[in-house]
């Protein structure tokens, strides 16, 4: 799953199965429909970051792939990985066996999940939460920086802060001095901060309900759902995924407003001939207990969620 903000560059990658390299190669309905607004949006120059939830193929095999056509490309800059253990042993290994020598960037590995685990840079935190799979897994939180706002007209006015350079100078976060003779500092006359947008991204996991304290002000969760519970009933617990029941159920305690359900098993298809083998029975059967909106993942859908925290699929 790609993760980017806004109209940055910059864009994020959790897990990266097989065929991942391929897929960033195929032009996107969006791309098709709107070439320059989507131009260059997930190259392999600009990715910022990649999350690994966990060890298993469908998660990590594109990796040694994605990041030798990143060099081939003319990638430069170091490469953050986050990772749990086994990744990056994975990884170093299997450039080996292929001879690959000469890397043009560093790889930049860092364990998500030892104790005290965050990533930061200009656009988000990231913390890592852990899950229950059969080997250990993990979501991540993807919090948007706090977006500083402009200045307060009223309040400038009040001051007697005249137009023109003092309010440049304020707006660029310099402390002026009014005609009057008081310091007026940026803080003084600048709205208050809006609260960045907030995303959890989760691996594969048997109990969502393990998130619901990392759900306090989270906007989107994006989390499997590979069964319903008829099926689930039928082949067991042993796979240890969720159902869309149960992913409903921890998002509706955690004051989630929007799910994304990914990890579907292939025997539920968009146009099946009867109900309960389709994609929509998942989504009828996380609705029964959640209030809020309910989507389902699949190959180049894409999302937007604007300020006002309306999460809208992009045609």
């Amino acid at each position: 799953m790609a993760l980017a903000l806004d109209e940055s560059r910059d864009w994020y990658l959790v897990d990266c199965g097989e065929g991942t390299q391929q897929r960033l190669l195929i032009k996107s309905p969006q791309q098709i429909e709107s070439p320059q607004r989507t131009k260059n949006r997930y190259t392999l120059s600009n990715l910022a970051g990649i999350f690994i939830t966990h060890v298993h193929g469908d998660h990590i095999f594109g990796l040694p792939g994605l990041i030798t056509s990143a060099s081939m490309q003319g990638r430069r800059a170091p490469l953050t990985i986050c990772a749990p253990e086994g990744v990056e042993s994975f990884v170093r290994h299997s450039l080996k066996c292929a001879a690959v020598r000469n890397m043009p960037f560093e790889l930049n590995f860092i364990r998500s999940d030892q104790s005290g685990f965050h990533f930061q840079d200009k656009n988000f935190k990231v913390t890592s939460h852990e899950l229950s799979h059969r080997v250990p897994s993990y979501a991540y939180r993807f919090a948007e920086k706090p977006v500083i706002q402009s200045m307060d007209q009223d309040k400038l006015e009040a001051l007697g802060v005249p137009r023109g350079a003092l309010w440049g100078a304020l707006q660029n976060g310099n402390s002026v001095t009014s005609p009057d003779g008081r310091v007026i500092h940026p803080r003084d006359v600048r709205q208050p901060p809006r609260s960045g947008r907030v995303a959890i991204i989760g691996g594969d996991n048997d109990q969502p309900d393990l998130l619901i304290d990392a759900m306090k002000g989270v906007d989107v969760l994006v989390h499997e759902a590979t069964f319903t519970e008829p099926v689930l009933k039928k082949v067991g617990p042993q796979y240890m995924h969720s159902t869309a029941r149960m992913v409903g159920e921890a998002a509706e305690k955690g004051g989630v407003s929007h799910i994304i359900l990914t990890h579907i098993s292939g025997r539920y298809r968009k146009h099946a001939s009867d109900f309960a083998s389709s994609v929509e029975a998942l989504r009828s059967e996380a609705q029964s207990v959640f209030s809020g909106q309910i989507e389902l993942a699949e190959d180049f859908a894409c999302w937007a969620l604007d300020r006002e925290r309306k999460l809208t699929r992009m045609e």
